[in-house]
Formats: C-alpha cells, structure tokens, sequence
C-alpha cells in the first residue's frame, strides 16, 4: 500500500472534524492505487479517528469507489431514456460483442472493464459514455473501433488509470448481492420489491409484521402500510 501519510495529514488539518477527511482521502487512495483496498480504508479509519465500518460504509455507498481493481480504462455507458432512444442499446451490444464481457467486467488483460450506467446528464448529446469520467458525446460504433484501438496502442487522449494490482472478472463485492434482510430472503428482487400491486412488497411487508422477534416492536407505520398495499391490491375492504 501506497505511503499518504505526510498527504493525509495535510488533508485533515483543512477540517475542524477529521471526518470531513474521509472523501479525499481515500479518492487518493484510488488515485494512486486503482481501487481502496482493505488495508486503505483501515489506515483512513486510524488517521481520522473512526470505527472501520464508518470508512467501509462511506466506501460502500459511492459506485465510483472501488473496492476491487479495475481495468485502465473504465468504460461507463449510459443506458438511460434518452440515449436508449438514440441507440444506446446497439452500443452497449457492440461493445459488448468487441471487448468479450458484458456488465461490471473486466477483460482478461486487465485493460477494460466495462459497465453500463445511469443517466450521465449528458441528454442531448445521446448516446453518451465516460471513459475514466472523461465525457464521450454521439458514439457510433465507428466511434467505439477508433476508441478501443487508440487505447490498445497507447495514444488515446485519456490516461489510464492506476492500477497496483491485477483485477478479477468482475469488480462486484459479493456481499452487496446477498439478501439485505431476513424479510427479503426469497423474495425475486429484494432490491426492488415494487410498489403498490407488487406481490414482492407485500409478502415483505407481511413478514415485518408477522416475524417480528420478541425483543423488537410491531410498529404502526408498518401495519398501516400493509393494510395500504393489501387495500389497493384488491385485498382488503
């Protein structure tokens, strides 16, 4: 692991909280490394005086943090409305077909990894992408060819990211594709049980009520929610 010290305590002496630290610290981390490794977010929990899990959740929380490596050249194109309009979907099967991965993966050189993301606010000019958070604008498969091979030989304008260590596969976390609760065990997307007419949310919502073990409350909010979404379901009086 990289030496931040001199740098992190430069960092934490800008701020009345060391807290406040948190975020730059470890996007130096990143910086210098290509990913925030376990040994980064420990020696960041020492420096500004937290529990472990303070950093790991921070960590956790942004999808531009990894805690995995990552290729040299992360490509992020947006899937989003308007650039599904405009052909976003032919690009994203394009690169697809080109690189030999498919989403949240990583070629076997370590070069690319490829995800595909969320509206990236870059509507008129659709189909869009980043590549290491650098903005592509009106992509064409043309477009995607010239790309891939200014990085194979070196010359493209974006530089490579770090990269200390060879990456997997896939850069997902295992835990974060394990069910988040008891409630939402054998559930079909606990990540997204739905709204109102939703069977997922309500057999979630019957189990909060239900199972509820004996050192904790059956609190109101959910029971009236249960009789909202059993009312509107069809289910209720």
């Amino acid at each position: 692991m990289i030496d931040l010290t001199n740098e992190a305590k430069q960092i934490i002496a800008r701020y009345e909280d060391p807290r406040s630290a948190t975020l730059q610290i470890i996007w130096r981390f990143q910086e210098e490394e290509g990913f925030v490794s376990a040994e980064a977010m420990k020696q960041t929990a020492e420096w500004i005086g937290v529990p472990l899990a303070v950093v790991e959740s921070t960590v956790s929380f942004y999808t531009l943090l990894f805690r995995k490596p990552v290729g040299k050249y992360v490509l992020q194109v947006c899937r989003n409305l308007s650039c599904s309009i405009n052909g976003a979907e032919d690009i994203m099967a394009y690169f697809r077909e080109q690189l030999g991965i498919g989403h949240v993966e990583t070629t076997a050189d370590g070069l690319f990894s490829y995800e595909e993301v969320e509206c990236l606010a870059a509507c008129d000019r659709a189909p869009c992408m980043q590549v290491n958070l650098d903005f592509v604008y009106d992509l064409t498969p043309k477009m995607v060819d010239d790309m891939l091979a200014a990085m194979r030989g070196g010359t493209y304008d974006v530089p490579p990211l770090a990269q200390s260590k060879m990456p997997e596969r896939t850069w997902t976390v295992p835990k974060d594709t394990v069910p988040k609760s008891p409630g939402a065990q054998h559930v079909s997307n606990p990540n997204d049980p739905g709204g109102i007419g939703d069977r997922s949310g309500v057999i979630m919502l019957d189990r909060f009520v239900r199972d509820v073990p004996s050192d904790r409350s059956r609190e109101r909010l959910v029971k009236d929610g249960r009789a909202i979404l059993e009312h509107e379901d069809g289910h209720g009086h």
